[in-house]
């Protein structure tokens, strides 16, 4: 009797395990027009922020209003919140409209630019905590490189320790994940690409690979192919009410980075 209804217990929890909706990685999106500017180029750039399941081209979800939007210049902060314009977009096909956020930005000065989001945290229902995605993205311009290595002194941040532009696919990049300051050693950090190009993953596990940071808060990927990839670090950030009840938050270190084609002839 007991191995019957041991079986039936196994092929219920085998049934809802099938049926369960899979939680999805979520992706604070960060992306500029361009991540290189050349001195005979324009130097007004656009920066798109949404909130998303980038592989999976969505469903989008909606963004309050960013709690800061800056740029950090030769160490020097500014504040960019004024620049930010609200979008409409369908969170699916066809479906409800949701906000996002853009920018445009004037570039004036040779060298990195560290570009930072620091949305409002996001209430998820199904697994039942907020999130948090402080997010990066550094623009090379006029050819000074210069600043992309130096912390912003976010929350959650990534450091590149590879250059986090001029990438070729199959590149290696490395980073370094703070936490309120200090290495986040042994978290998982979650990897997408933004699929513009309608790629369709061969199982669940292509959508989002994990890698994880070793004892020093470091992390490496080689980057397959080409186009826009993120990283999550995923951190602890404490607790937020909602509705009288505490409900933990997932700290998000992201960064974004762009690998370029190889060239013609190149395998």
């Amino acid at each position: 009797m007991r191995v019957v209804l041991s079986s039936l217990v196994l092929s219920l929890l085998l049934l809802l395990s099938l049926f369960s909706p899979r939680v999805q990685a979520h992706f604070q999106l960060l992306i500029p027009s361009a991540d290189i500017v050349a001195t005979d180029e324009s130097p007004r750039i656009e920066l798109k922020m949404i909130f998303t399941h980038p592989v999976e081209g969505g469903p989008h979800m909606d963004m309050g209003h960013p709690q800061l939007f800056g740029v950090m210049v030769r160490g020097k902060r500014q504040d960019l919140s004024s620049s930010l314009q609200e979008m409409k977009i369908p969170a699916t096909p066809g479906g409800p409209l949701v906000r996002a956020w853009r920018a445009e930005y004037l570039l004036r000065r040779p060298g990195d630019h560290l570009f930072y989001l620091i949305p409002q945290p996001y209430f998820e229902p199904a697994e039942g905590k907020f999130i948090q995605q402080i997010t990066k993205v550094v623009i090379n311009a006029f050819g000074a490189e210069e600043g992309w290595d130096k912390p912003v002194g976010l929350k959650a941040e990534i450091i590149p320790l590879t250059r986090p532009y001029g990438l070729w696919a199959g590149n290696t990049f490395r980073g370094l994940v703070l936490i309120d300051g200090k290495p986040a050693p042994n978290i998982e950090v979650e990897v997408e690409f933004l699929n513009n190009r309608g790629l369709t993953p061969p199982a669940e596990p292509f959508i989002t690979q994990v890698i994880k940071t070793d004892a020093q808060g470091i992390f490496s990927y080689s980057i397959p192919w080409a186009g826009w990839w993120a990283f999550s670090a995923l951190g602890e950030g404490g607790e937020l009410d909602h509705n009288g009840k505490k409900y933990p938050l997932e700290l998000d270190a992201v960064i974004w980075i762009r690998a370029y084609p190889l060239p013609q002839g190149v395998k």
